[in-house]
């Protein structure tokens, strides 16, 4: 066969394409409704409708937080009303469009904001929507710090999700749905760098106070210390707000550290032992000046708490 004959040959095979239509085995691991030209533009499915094994993990991960999110969703769709939802270091938005495309695009009401500092990021994410019909999602190029002043959001926000906001970016999600009296919110936290630094300042003299300083003299100690007191002073803080809170693990992801859930119900009961306890672990660590306000705790006087003279 000559290689022209060879290459007409070739040429005229079919492509496949966004069009190609997934394994029988793959449809059996998509939720029902889950749309396939979706999952392929966000890399999920290969362009010929295949799983591999990193987009398998991704995927059931995502799924994994959809089970907890849907029951929330529900209860604020009750009685017809409109949900809506901000999603901080949106990124790809994955979490976003799996929502939009798993719930929302069925409800026929409500509406999704994806925050995000990278512009083309944002870009890519409001061609896509556009591409799909997903007409009630949004997509705005700010950080999150950014988004609680935003005149393109509503005063009120249902639902605030954080995946993976990087440092401080979490906390900033949280005093956003405290600001725009979130209903829910659904935060898995990331790396915080922040209190492991404070530990790191302060650590000599936490070891000539008391033995428990012990658990953070390691740099890799002190960093794991850190962000366990940060996730357990924002639990604190929620509470402290009048939410109750739920702290679980998100089965299969990867990073030890970074597989925590935390699931905030808003019901106005503000517990007072909470901002009790959390200004304690702030004064035990030496953390009250440096994060007090942050954690919504007015300063403590110089003198206060000092023998009388």
């Amino acid at each position: 066969m000559s290689a022209t004959s060879a290459n007409h040959r070739k040429a005229q095979r079919p492509r496949t394409g966004h069009s190609a239509s997934p394994d029988p085995v793959v449809l059996q691991e998509l939720r029902p409704g889950q749309s396939v030209a979706l999952l392929k533009e966000l890399h999920i499915l290969t362009r010929e409708g295949k799983l591999n094994q990193d987009s398998r993990r991704k995927l059931k991960q995502v799924y994994h937080l959809f089970q907890f999110i849907e029951p929330l969703l529900q209860q604020l769709s009750a009685d017809g009303h409109a949900p809506t939802l901000a999603d901080h270091g949106a990124g790809k938005s994955y979490l976003g469009f799996i929502l939009y495309d798993l719930y929302f695009k069925a409800l026929g009401r409500g509406q999704i904001y994806g925050i995000e500092w990278r512009a083309e990021l944002v870009e890519k994410s409001r061609a896509l929507a556009q591409q799909l019909g997903f007409e009630r999602m949004s997509f705005l190029n700010l950080s999150v710090a950014e988004s609680a002043e935003a005149a393109e959001l509503p005063e009120r926000i249902d639902m605030v999700t954080a995946l993976h906001a990087c440092d401080t970016a979490t906390d900033d999600a949280i005093a956003f749905g405290l600001q725009k009296k979130a209903r829910s919110m659904v935060i898995v936290p990331c790396c915080q760098a922040e209190v492991a630094a404070c530990l790191r300042r302060g650590k000599a003299l936490q070891l000539a106070r008391t033995p428990l300083a012990e658990l953070w003299r390691h740099p890799l100690h002190t960093r794991e210390m850190g962000s366990q007191i940060t996730n357990v002073l924002r639990c604190l803080h929620l509470e402290a707000s009048g939410y109750q809170v739920t702290v679980t693990e998100l089965v299969g992801w990867e990073h030890s550290m970074k597989n925590e859930l935390i699931i905030a119900q808003y019901t106005g009961q503000k517990k007072r032992s909470a901002a009790e306890r959390l200004r304690a672990i702030l004064q035990e660590f030496g953390l009250e000046q440096a994060l007090g306000e942050r954690f919504g705790l007015a300063p403590t006087p110089a003198n206060e708490g000092a023998p009388p003279g």
